[in-house]
């Protein structure tokens, strides 16, 4: 397993929120560069950073942020937030990410996302973000309408084989991964499954694991100290 710890973003700051809910917010640093070369120095070698600003905008907010942390590391980053098009998508590998994550283009402008997956299928990640099994957009502020195996199944086919998948009721509540969510997906598709949400304790990883979820994310757990950088490390030696 990988262990890729999860960096939120508004207005240049780490934050997380809880249920995606922008107005219950906690700032944690005002120096995500420091956090960023915090998990290199710990071994970890990737890092989710989500610019929450600009998936409320519909674009990029904090490239800013984006660029300090690749220059200042050699994390492998997945960037998502506000990636609508392909001349974005460009921009923000550009910028220093490895990946993108994409979600509401893949809802709303299914053609655009297929110019993209043509154009960088290895370097796109689809957020398959759900609340009560139908997929969020916009920030988690809008209903997709789509279940989300079907979603993730629809794009798979497309050529993007990689899916981070947040079930929103468990984000930001240290109440333990959707288990059972990610049951389904695996035995409905051959995606590469990277989870989040919902992760308190270093058990909860290796619980990931025993499912065979090849990459789990976290936040919070970290950010309140429930799971620390030593044992995200041991976890992926371990597993």
């Amino acid at each position: 397993m990988i262990v890729v710890p999860a960096m939120d973003i508004i207005d240049g700051k780490c934050v997380r929120l809880e249920k995606g809910d922008y107005n219950r917010m906690k700032v944690y640093s005002s120096d995500p560069v420091s956090i960023a070369r915090a998990f290199e120095e710990a071994g970890l070698s990737r890092l989710h950073l989500v610019d929450l600003d600009g998936a409320k905008a519909g674009m990029p907010k904090n490239l800013a942020v984006l660029e300090k942390i690749a220059a200042s590391t050699s994390l492998e980053i997945d960037f998502g937030g506000g990636v609508k098009n392909l001349e974005v998508l460009e921009d923000v590998l550009s910028a220093g990410a490895a990946f993108a994550n994409i979600g509401s283009v893949a809802v709303k402008n299914v053609e655009e996302a297929e110019r993209m997956a043509a154009r960088h299928p290895e370097a796109l990640i689809l957020s398959a973000d759900s609340r009560d099994g139908i997929i969020r957009v916009s920030g988690w502020l809008e209903d997709g309408g789509i279940d989300v195996v079907s979603f993730i199944r629809t794009w798979y086919a497309k050529g993007i084989t990689k899916a981070v998948c947040t079930d929103i009721a468990t984000d930001g509540m240290l109440s333990g991964p959707s288990l059972d969510l990610y049951r389904r997906i695996m035995a409905c598709t051959d995606v590469y499954l990277i989870s989040s949400g919902g992760v308190s304790s270093q058990n909860d990883l290796y619980e990931l694991a025993s499912l065979g979820v090849p990459a789990a994310i976290v936040g919070k757990a970290f950010y309140e100290g429930r799971v620390t950088l030593a044992g995200m490390r041991e976890v992926e030696i371990a597993c």
